[in-house]
């Protein structure tokens, strides 16, 4: 039965995911995205919850500028956004949750699709193939560069089938659409309001990350890495370079200082760790001492431990390179995310759920991978509470990396992935 309703809704599941490609929006700032989404949700009947009604607002990590928020309310409302939708969201409280209820005991089961973009400028040559299809994205510097255009699109046709298939579901069905996954910033806020505290089941995944044939699929991940995101400020002191180098304080050099030797802390023994600094700016001019230098950075460790130690080391080089060039620092925290442990007792259930699936050709026990997930704030509250949490993999091929200009995967895996998720819907109603 899967099969009739997947090749029925197969044009508009793509449709959704092109359409989603082509008005990406970064995180918290996701208003047009919240409002497609939701308006199709309210078509289905879920009953929905929107921006500050879905998340703690306190909870928030790395929220823009009051300034670039503004800007994007203005071009929602210019887009068509309604007003009272908008007015949940101000602030960029973005986000919505659609729930169901079947009527029938049952299991508590829930879903996170993510759904913000990057900052990445798509590329336009046709062998790309969004800009082929005339789906490529509109927005300067703003791309679906990790697949999240997919996964909104898949969330919106698990909740097609819920909606279509009551009679044959049990129990109730919470699904999450996440903003602001990139950078770690979205999911505490979405778990601190309680969402996720009697979820008997909760399923998440990710289309790629290792590339696989389509109908490919992982029941479990291991390898994804504790993580906290840092905003570093210097401030020194400006002056003329040629006549008065003597009386700045260059907060350029404090910034470079500090990036060498991030670079140079001691991995660990325990474990795998990580380090980027991915953006530093400074400067205003070449006759200038540079007065203000700005760094954004990551560190990553295998264990709580091993973040934590990672995250204390590249913050004592921070303070450091500030004394050393006598300039002050300001560093903000603004985004984390913990180690991620799927539950293996959902391996044979999924391998057996999905064994006479169509689309699907293979289930993988588990497939390493690295990186980092924020999904791991609502797996660990779901476990905390007694139920079990999975995170999976949804094969296709990459010709090119996630945040890459030219990324893309191939859209047959949106039918594996939803079919995934419907075979754990009727697999969970069976076992009941």
């Amino acid at each position: 039965m899967s099969s009739t309703f997947l090749k029925n809704i197969t044009p508009t599941l793509i449709e959704w995911r092109r359409s989603l490609h082509a008005l990406p929006e970064l995180g918290f700032m996701e208003y047009i995205t919240t409002y497609r989404l939701g308006k199709e949700l309210e078509k289905m009947g879920f009953n929905l919850y929107i921006g500050k009604e879905v998340l703690l607002e306190g909870s928030r990590m790395g929220v823009p500028s009051i300034a670039d928020l503004e800007s994007h309310e203005k071009k929602a409302l210019d887009w068509g956004v309604e007003e009272s939708w908008l007015d949940k969201m101000r602030g960029g409280n973005t986000g919505l949750v659609a729930t169901w209820d079947s009527g029938k005991k049952g299991e508590h089961i829930g879903f996170r699709f993510d759904i913000d973009a990057l900052p990445i400028n798509e590329s336009t040559d046709l062998t790309h193939l969004p800009s082929k299809n005339k789906f490529v994205s509109n927005e300067e510097n703003v791309m679906h560069a990790c697949g999240h255009d997919g996964h909104a699109a898949i969330g919106l046709g698990v909740a097609k089938y819920i909606s279509s298939h009551n009679d044959q579901l049990k129990g109730r069905f919470t699904l999450l659409f996440q903003p602001a996954e990139e950078g770690g910033r979205g999911a505490r806020a979405m778990t601190a309001k309680g969402w996720l505290d009697d979820v008997d089941y909760f399923y998440s995944g990710h289309i790629g990350i290792e590339s696989l044939p389509v109908g490919t699929i992982a029941a479990t991940t291991q390898g994804f890495l504790a993580s906290t995101k840092f905003n570093v400020y210097f401030r020194g002191v400006s002056s003329h370079a040629g006549m008065n180098p003597e009386l700045g304080k260059n907060a350029l050099l404090a910034a470079t200082t500090a990036a060498n030797h991030l670079y140079g802390i001691p991995r660990h023994h325990d474990g795998i760790t990580r380090v980027n600094v991915g953006r530093m700016t400074a400067g205003s001019g070449r006759n200038i001492i540079p007065e203000d230098s700005y760094m954004e950075i990551e560190v990553r460790g295998e264990t709580a431990q091993i973040a934590l130690y990672m995250a204390e080391k590249a913050t004592q080089i921070i303070q450091a390179a500030a004394h050393m060039h006598d300039v002050s620092y300001t560093i903000e925290e603004v985004g984390v995310t913990e180690v991620v442990v799927c539950d293996d007792a959902l391996i044979p259930k999924i391998t057996d759920w999905c064994s006479s699936s169509e689309y699907i050709k293979e289930v993988l026990p588990v497939v390493s991978v690295s990186g980092s997930e924020d999904v791991s704030f609502m797996m660990n509250r779901v476990q905390e509470h007694g139920g079990k949490a999975t995170y999976m993999l949804f094969g296709t091929e990459l010709d090119y990396p996630h945040h890459h200009p030219r990324f893309n995967f191939q859209e047959e895996t949106l039918l594996a992935a939803t079919e995934a998720y419907i075979c754990i819907l009727n697999g969970g109603s069976r076992d009941v």
